[in-house]
């Protein structure tokens, strides 16, 4: 079984394990007040050329939402997110668990607009609603397209306008810093966003992102809201050892190789289906692809590769979901090329 699951299914790249092995036995404190962490934190304010932000080390992509909405919002506040954003069809509730009604918009190419920002302030407009306080977007989105610079400051521009806070969940941020149509930087993010952070999960970790606040009111207490949210781990420094593992070296440091190195395998994928005239459910620069099968090829292709069914049946169609990984192969992609080829003949 050849897997194109997801890009967490293996776990850690080679380099990142070696520093896990290389720090085992150093002792620590623990709750991410470690040498490594601190460190990890150091290396992502050079990338975004800021001193004044804080940069906290998390176990994951839905406590760094959940933690960073709650902290951020009063009880009566909401947050504005496309209807495909992952706190909204992929976190089973959890940011509405702690009070906060997530107010959604079919996006355009899985992307919000300042339109749609608008127009929630037109539905919700008084006492007896909640606030839009909050912008909430994905860079790349989860059908793996990304915002341009400019989408991007026309956001930024309108949560001004507003009133409102931005930010950004980048689960997959180096699959789209590095994708073909970047015109953004983490600088800009920096620039940008009140918070946002930086996949390792999917990235090369075993687990943990890099979550960065830039705005101070959200960052009170909020280690007390990371401990509060259950989302404080003991051993903390497994995750400062990764990122630091992950982001050494500048711009081409071991995060930014692995998402070239996706970018790469799924444009090879990509442009292999698309010679063969198969179509797409979005316009994926990333490491994710979203070709359209019928039915019965899809049923083929699942007794030897493992993926994603994307959307339910119609009309015998099923979009699918492709991801490549930091250990997927030249020879993984060619092998589903093939069987495609194969199926669809």
């Amino acid at each position: 079984m050849v897997y194109f699951r997801s890009d967490y299914s293996l776990g850690a790249h080679p380099e990142v394990m070696e520093a896990l092995i290389k720090t085992n036995e150093e002792h620590s404190d623990g709750y991410g007040l470690d040498i490594h962490s601190e460190n990890a934190g150091r290396l992502v304010k050079e990338l975004i050329g800021r001193e004044d932000v804080s940069v906290h080390m998390m176990v994951g992509g839905t406590p760094c939402n959940v933690t960073f909405i709650a902290a951020a919002l009063r009880p009566y506040e909401g947050v504005v997110a496309p209807r495909s954003a992952h706190i909204y069809s992929h976190e089973t509730g959890a940011v509405e668990a702690t009070g906060h009604r997530i107010i959604n918009f079919e996006g355009v190419d899985g992307k919000l607009t300042p339109e749609m920002i608008d127009k929630a302030f037109d539905e919700y407009e008084d006492e007896h609603t909640v606030v839009p306080k909050m912008v909430s977007i994905s860079q790349p989105t989860e059908i793996g397209t990304i915002y341009s610079k400019n989408e991007l400051y026309a956001i930024r521009d309108k949560c001004k306008e507003r009133d409102m806070y931005l930010y950004i969940d980048g689960a997959r941020m180096g699959a789209a810093l590095t994708c073909d149509e970047a015109d953004f930087t983490l600088k800009d993010l920096g620039a940008i966003a009140d918070g946002f952070y930086i996949g390792g999960t999917k990235n090369g970790a075993l687990i943990g992102e890099a979550l960065v606040i830039t705005n101070p009111e959200i960052d009170d207490h909020f280690r007390w809201m990371i401990k509060r949210s259950l989302g404080m781990l003991a051993k903390g420094k497994i995750i400062g050892v990764q990122l630091e593992a992950l982001l050494e070296g500048g711009e081409n440091n071991l995060l930014s190789r692995i998402a070239r190195h996706e970018n790469k395998m799924a444009k090879r994928l990509r442009e292999g289906l698309e010679e063969m005239g198969v179509s797409f459910y979005s316009k994926s620069p990333t490491n994710q692809i979203f070709p359209v099968f019928p039915k019965t090829v899809v049923e083929e292709l699942e007794k030897d590769f493992f993926f994603y069914r994307w959307a339910p049946e119609k009309d015998g169609i099923i979009p699918v979901r492709f991801v490549t990984s930091w250990g997927t192969s030249e020879e993984d992609v060619d092998s589903l090329l093939a069987r495609v080829k194969e199926v669809l003949i």
